[in-house]
């Protein structure tokens, strides 16, 4: 049944993105002048996950490269590589420039500088989760390099502008910012059915079962392919020649739970460190959250990075926020 198993992969990224064409047209604009030989615009691309900012930065960027052979690109995820050193490092190795920098000797402002005397072809860096660098200040060097264009990708535009001073913000307050939403039903039913016409056999699935699997994922595109996915293995396995209602029922809550646990896998030390504190007690207010993190971590951030922390686990659906201010409590969200 599966003839292609890698469209079947939320990080496949199509030729073709549907649904997002004013998007990519905003994008393709602010990336033009590369194609001038001058630098790109800044471009911010924020929207809650799963609606395609990481898929239509990198599908836009081919097609760049398709227009301008000498390019040079990047992609940077900042959940990973959170720190100034890591991010500086992962866009020096899309130049090859750090076989011979040491991790424990190598000062920063050295890679910085090494960025600086880059003079190669036309080099677009990809930063995505921006909002999860510990050290704004690397966006200001970066955006002060000529020689470098960036895409940024977040979840909330508000929430990423509190972090950065006023030097920062001033300046990309005039990128282009690019608003991504929730996919509806039916844009998520032709998202599913673009990958079933090239990673399934013909009639593997019915267009009412891509409306149910569309329903379950609730705008998330990353749960609706885990759960098509997932119904094909199952029905392959059985050696079905179709996608049954029963495969689909049971794909549900092994997407949901899939996306969840890679998640929780790229949580930085202190994030997980909240995260198994949560989920061990059930529930819990905020200052006996922050009072036992401070116990059991060695170098405890400040509660101000604590709350930002809290709000990108709400945003990737790991924990729940209840109630407000003083009466609010985190929980699971399985709980």
């Amino acid at each position: 049944m599966i003839r292609d198993a890698r469209v079947l992969q939320a990080d496949f990224v199509p030729k073709e993105i549907v649904h997002r064409d004013p998007e990519a047209t905003q994008l393709s604009n602010a990336l033009e002048p590369i194609t001038r030989h001058e630098p790109a615009e800044t471009a911010f691309l924020f929207g809650p996950s799963g609606t395609g900012k990481t898929c239509l930065a990198k599908c836009m960027l081919e097609r760049l490269r398709q227009e301008v052979i000498n390019i040079e690109h990047q992609y940077v995820n900042c959940w990973q590589n959170y720190t100034r050193f890591r991010t500086i490092y992962r866009i020096l190795e899309g130049i090859g420039q750090t076989l011979d920098v040491h991790r424990q000797s190598t000062p920063k402002d050295e890679l910085l500088e090494r960025l600086r005397q880059y003079d190669g072809p036309p080099y677009v860096v990809i930063l995505d989760e921006v909002d999860q660098l510990e050290d704004m200040n690397v966006l200001y060097d970066l955006y002060t390099l000529s020689n470098i264009s960036m895409v940024l990708i977040a979840n909330r535009e508000e929430e990423l502008f509190a972090q950065i001073e006023d030097r920062l913000a001033s300046r990309l307050m005039n990128c282009t910012r690019i608003q991504f939403d929730k996919y509806g039903t039916d844009e998520l039913v032709a998202i599913l059915q673009a990958r079933v016409d090239r990673g399934l056999a013909t009639d593997a699935t019915a267009h009412t079962q891509l409306e149910r699997i569309a329903d379950a994922a609730a705008g998330d595109a990353r749960v609706a392919i885990g759960i098509l996915r997932n119904a094909a293995q199952q029905a392959e396995r059985n050696n079905a020649d179709r996608i049954t209602h029963t495969a689909i029922t049971n794909a549900i809550p092994d997407a949901r739970a899939e996306v969840q646990q890679r998640t929780v896998e790229t949580l930085t030390p202190h994030q997980q460190q909240l995260y198994e504190i949560i989920t061990d007690t059930g529930s819990i207010a905020p200052g006996a959250l922050y009072e036992r993190y401070c116990e059991e971590v060695a170098d405890p951030k400040t509660k101000r990075t604590i709350r930002n922390y809290l709000s990108k686990l709400c945003q990737y659906n790991l924990i729940v926020a209840d109630g407000e201010n003083r009466g609010r409590t985190y929980r699971p969200v399985s709980e």
